[in-house]
């Protein structure tokens, strides 16, 4: 290729990889869905995107290197403890029931529906068992499962795939070494648990210089964020030199060290290291799907959708039972849990480097190993996409529609507010830090938040699980704006906080961005002060014409949305709405 073809080929991949993930969020769907046939076209049209003409042998390196990186990303969401008791459990049931019976039912059926040898259908069915947190948390988005599933599934997903990995590669080597599938010998066990040994060895590894860089340097978020990439590079690379694919291993062992180990405070968010991932996920899917040409889909396309149809009607539901039995979760939520496990970039990346080095082995049946992973992506991201939310609701486990609050404070006034938002229909959680402030609000019969869950919540590492919005509204100014620019990466909605008194001359809370709930003539003082001369909270329809003198403070939307009235812009209530007020003192209700 020409340089002219080389810089062409380049750009075009990035468009691709770019525009399809734009695509996917404009229409809520997951990117898979745009990305996979955008690269195929482009593979089919034109020449300049194949990668194994712009980057030749070098590309499976970059693939198992920039896989690692996203397995790193992934394991910096993963907190043990949030993997506790009975899910610890269901995890480790689903990862050895899943990679057991995916292998054994491909391996299987393989043979006479591809017409390939043993050896063969083996590899495809243990390419087949991974799933991946690239395609199972946008899909679990977009479902809003509860927790408790939500949990389960992505852990399963990130874990799934270093074990995959592994297990693919031995496998590959079995085949190329011996022309036969003899994983089951204590050899390759043994061989299987040196491998899991050198990525320990280099996750620890990463894990200290990690340590040595972002603790004992101290280097800010740019330079942290450059030391985590090399890293990772770096320590994935040392491990798959020693021993192929244990990269991965390392890789997602570091992320769990930094997310786990006190001291690190990773940020929940990290904007340069997320889009860094993003536009890599885009561009190993669609560099990997331009490999796949229409000449060899045809042959495999209708067998590829009976095998769909086993690995989503039989194999997992029958995995997902057995593994969630005696769990104590509910039948919605087993099935649930069987239904959903779409394939992802692993199952492409491993797809491609095993098939392309049987292939030139002279592996008879290694050319439709690819294709046929390319169609149970595809086929497994495309009928979860469409089916997952409607079957979420039928099975009863979707989270409640409506915001979740977490109210800051305990005031009488804050208190009585919060009652006021539970009286709206609203699932209200509390916390305050004084005992009789905790104890008023236990007495007003609202959810009193755990003892620790502000010093959780403004952890740089934390995530409060199931709280959409916060309003913070103790009688500390500056601490209510120190906190709302802590948590704002910490929570999945909105946080709020009622304004300082005006000209205020406290250390923060004059000079803090963020928004500031009901305007600037309601701070947190006059509604203090208000509350105490007798004006109370009062809920009415929105239809309802709302009486002289009082305030507007929110809108809570007939979906149990909350939209609280700030003085960035005015809140308009419709049909069907409730709106909270506040009366003028003095006020009888």
């Amino acid at each position: 290729m020409t340089d002219d073809e080389i810089l062409f080929g380049l750009a075009l991949t990035v468009v691709l990889a770019t525009g399809s993930q734009v695509l996917a969020s404009k229409l809520r769907v997951p990117a898979l869905i745009v990305l996979l046939p955008a690269g195929f076209t482009a593979g089919a049209l034109t020449d300049v995107v194949h990668p194994d003409k712009l980057m030749g042998a070098n590309f499976s390196s970059l693939v198992s290197l920039a896989v690692a990186v996203i397995l790193y990303d992934a394991g910096l969401g993963l907190n043990l403890r949030n993997l506790t008791g009975r899910t610890r459990w269901i995890v480790g049931r689903l990862l050895v029931f899943g990679v057991l019976v995916t292998f054994l039912v491909t391996g299987a059926v393989g043979p006479a529906m591809f017409d390939m040898p043993l050896r063969v259908a083996a590899m495809l069915g243990m390419i087949l068992v991974v799933s991946g947190p690239t395609v199972v948390g946008p899909l679990l988005d977009y479902v809003r499962p509860n927790d408790k599933v939500r949990r389960i599934l992505i852990w399963e997903g990130t874990l799934t795939d270093p074990i995959g990995g592994i297990l693919g590669a031995l496998t590959f080597h079995a085949i190329a070494t011996s022309h036969r599938v003899d994983i089951g010998r204590g050899y390759q066990l043994g061989q299987f648990g040196i491998s899991l040994a050198v990525g320990l060895i280099g996750g620890a590894v990463g894990a200290a210089l990690l340590w040595w860089t972002l603790r004992v340097l101290r280097l800010g978020e740019t330079l942290g964020t450059l030391a985590q990439l090399a890293t990772v590079i770096a320590v994935s690379a040392g491990c798959d030199i020693v021993r192929d694919d244990t990269g991965l291993i390392a890789a997602i062992v570091t992320g769990l060290a930094v997310t786990n180990i006190r001291g690190f405070d990773m940020p929940a968010r990290r904007p340069f290291f997320e889009t860094l991932v993003q536009l890599i996920i885009g561009l190993l899917f669609v560099s990997i799907s331009t490999t796949v040409t229409p000449s060899s889909l045809v042959p495999v396309l209708l067998p590829a959708l009976g095998l769909i149809a086993i690995l989503v009607l039989v194999v997992r539901p029958l995995v997902a039972f057995a593994a969630t039995a005696q769990s104590g979760l509910t039948t919605g939520e087993r099935a649930f849990i069987g239904w959903m496990a779409p394939r992802g970039i692993v199952a492409a990346a491993t797809a491609s480097a095993f098939s392309a080095s049987l292939v030139d082995r002279g592996e008879s049946g290694a050319a439709r190993i690819l294709p046929v992973t390319f169609l149970v992506i595809v086929g497994t991201v495309l009928l979860y996409a469409l089916t997952a939310a409607p079957v979420a609701r039928r099975l009863a486990v979707v989270k409640p529609s409506g915001t979740r609050v977490l109210l800051v404070g305990g005031e009488p006034w804050v208190v009585d507010m919060g009652r006021s938002l539970r009286t709206a229909g609203l699932d209200v959680l509390m916390w305050a830090g004084l005992d009789e402030e905790r104890q008023r609000i236990k007495d007003a019969g609202i959810q009193l938040a755990r003892g620790d869950l502000l010093a959780t919540a403004t952890n740089p590492g934390a995530r409060l699980e199931g709280v959409t919005a916060v309003f913070l509204a103790t009688d500390d100014d500056d601490f209510n704006a120190l906190a709302s620019v802590v948590m704002q990466d910490n929570v999945e909605g909105p946080v709020y906080r009622v304004g300082p008194p005006h000209e205020s001359h406290g250390v923060v809370a004059p000079y803090t961005g963020g928004a500031i709930l009901f305007g600037s003539s309601l701070v947190r003082h006059a509604l203090a002060a208000r509350y105490e001369a007798g004006a109370r909270f009062l809920v009415q329809s929105a239809s309802t014409p709302v009486p002289a003198d009082h305030d507007t403070l929110f809108v809570v939307r007939a979906d149990r949305r909350l939209e609280p009235v700030t003085g960035d812009e005015p809140v308009t209530p419709q049909e069907g709405d409730s709106v909270v007020l506040l009366g003028s003192a003095p006020f009888t209700q």
